[in-house]
């Protein structure tokens, strides 16, 4: 990796070391194997530092990068590398870590990629991506270098004579890829995105096909190819084959070993911005985006019908492609990561005016089409349009408040917060009480107490009285017992609490405070 992120201040075993992980060691937990891992030294400088290097190298860490300030620090770490044979790597104090492990990781995941196989044999993620592919567009799909060698393809039958030479020659047969250029096809393909419409072809065994060409700038990558099945293909199919083309280049790029404009690097700089570990600058630095115009955050989670199920995690891994796919297609620039269970799409450089209403339009498309032409269903929140990338974690926690609100309300497949506001607004207030004991009422907790030790349900009967802005008779039917059994336990309700209901004050504070202690 060499400048300016990197210098080599010792390698007492040479530089022809193999590196099986990278991993990150601060100095107050120092638990944990590191043999054959270059180890990230975080918090740590000079002599206290120096400790930490002796300890690594006797795990067996096959390098240690730290952070030097001076040389009379780097003298000192020199001597603890020397001391236990571990290889040692300065940082320069303005580097960010999360950047510098980002970097580390997708050279070391690359090299993994590549050893002993052909590249075309373990793009795992490639295939991924061909298979969502296939389900949008409802065809079969092969993705190909720029050699026309296969590297990925979808499952399916009804292939035609030319999809199983490829796939099982691993490349494209010359007499049609003769045809091909015959035709004009590749030259289109390499012009630009546009996606190539090929007609069917009986007397060679060639059925309908639909191509775009993958590119980085100017320069060709590869192909991506969809034939037509047993089924027409979708509508959309042209969208979806060029938000395909678009992360494929990303892919492709990262098997290039160009680690700054891989995957990963954009999936670990967005997710350090939506969470406040990296700054807005470091994204725009590492990926080219204008940090200075609108951008919006939409936020996606499988349904807990889907959830629940053994294959949620891939489940996961085919809503992330799905969600990649479009957002790509709709913005070449956008950005799209998973943290935990939920996929952040980052859709940057949006017009100045009236972005909401497609951004709107194409979370619904995707929720849509993860419900037609899969086996997932899905919730997305949209949340506000911000002025700059410095303002997107304020959009991300927005989206995610509105998906905790829709999730109490699964008939909701999207929201802004427009549609839930009243709802994130209780659950904001419900939560300031969760973490603030001292603002809660006594009484209130008296009530709780009183209904766990008589197995009485005056708490609740007082919730459903005050849900339904005092109508009896709706409260008691939600309930299923009779209005008069209502009026007595609200009134033995405000007995036990010795609350006052005819304060509006009163009645809403102690009307939250019931909805937290029930849990929603």
């Amino acid at each position: 990796m060499g400048e300016p992120l990197l210098d080599v201040l010792s390698a007492p075993n040479g530089l022809d070391v193999e590196v099986h992980d990278v991993v990150i060691l601060d100095p107050e937990d120092e638990t944990g194997a590191y043999a054959g891992d270059l180890v990230l030294l975080i918090g740590a400088r000079g002599r206290i530092a120096a400790r930490s290097v002796r300890m690594a190298g006797r795990r067996g860490a096959c390098a240690v990068a730290v952070k030097v300030d001076s040389d009379e620090e780097a003298e000192v770490l020199r001597a603890a590398a020397r001391d236990t044979g571990v290889a040692l790597l300065a940082v320069p104090p303005d580097v960010r870590w999360e950047q510098l492990q980002s970097l580390c990781r997708g050279v070391v995941d690359d090299a993994h990629l590549f050893s002993g196989t052909d590249p075309g044999e373990s793009a795992g993620d490639l295939f991924s991506l061909a298979q969502t592919t296939a389900t949008l567009t409802r065809g079969l799909v092969s993705i190909e270098d720029a050699a026309n060698r296969v590297l990925a393809y979808s499952s399916g039958e009804e292939v035609d004579e030319l999809r199983r030479l490829s796939v099982l020659g691993r490349q494209g047969p010359e007499q049609y890829l003769a045809l091909l250029r015959e035709w004009g096809v590749f030259q289109r393909l390499r012009a630009g995105e546009e996606v190539v419409r090929i007609d069917e072809h009986p007397e060679l065994g060639i059925r309908r096909r639909l191509a775009v060409g993958i590119h980085a700038g100017r320069q060709p990558l590869g192909t991506i190819w969809v034939q037509e099945g047993s089924q027409p293909l979708a509508e959309q199919a042209e969208e979806a084959l060029l938000g395909a083309a678009r992360i494929a280049a990303l892919h492709l790029l990262r098997h290039r070993t160009e680690v700054t404009a891989g995957l990963r690097l954009r999936e670990d700089l967005l997710a350090g911005l939506l969470e406040g570990r990296v700054e807005a600058a470091a994204l725009s630095d590492g990926v080219p985006v204008d940090r200075d115009r609108p951008a919006v955050v939409v936020v996606f989670t499988l349904r807990p019908e889907n959830a629940e199920r053994s294959e949620s995690e891939l489940k996961r891994r085919r809503m992330t492609n799905l969600v990649s796919v479009h957002a790509a297609a709709y913005r070449r620039k956008a950005l799209v990561t998973a943290i935990g269970s939920r996929v952040y799409a980052l859709l940057p450089e949006l017009p100045r005016r009236s972005a909401e209403a497609p951004v709107l339009a194409l979370t619904r498309k995707i929720v849509a089409a993860a419900r037609s032409a899969s086996d997932i269903t899905m919730q997305g929140a949209v949340g506000s349009v911000v002025d700059s990338l410095a303002e997107v974690p304020q959009s991300r926690g927005e989206a995610d408040r509105i998906l905790d609100a829709m999730a109490r309300d699964l008939a909701m497949d999207v929201a802004t917060i427009s549609d839930v506001r009243a709802r994130v607004l209780v659950s904001e207030t419900l939560a300031v009480l969760r973490d603030t004991p001292r603002l809660r009422d006594p009484r209130i907790a008296r009530l709780a107490e009183h209904d766990a030790r008589h197995g009485s349900e005056l708490a609740l009967s007082l919730i459903a009285y005050l849900d339904a802005f005092g109508d009896v008779r709706a409260a008691a039917e939600r309930l299923h017992i009779h209005p008069n059994t209502l009026r007595y336990r609200v009134r033995r309700a405000v007995s036990v609490s010795e609350l006052d209901l005819g304060d509006p004050n009163e009645r809403l504070f102690a009307h939250l405070q019931l909805l937290m202690e029930r849990g929603g």
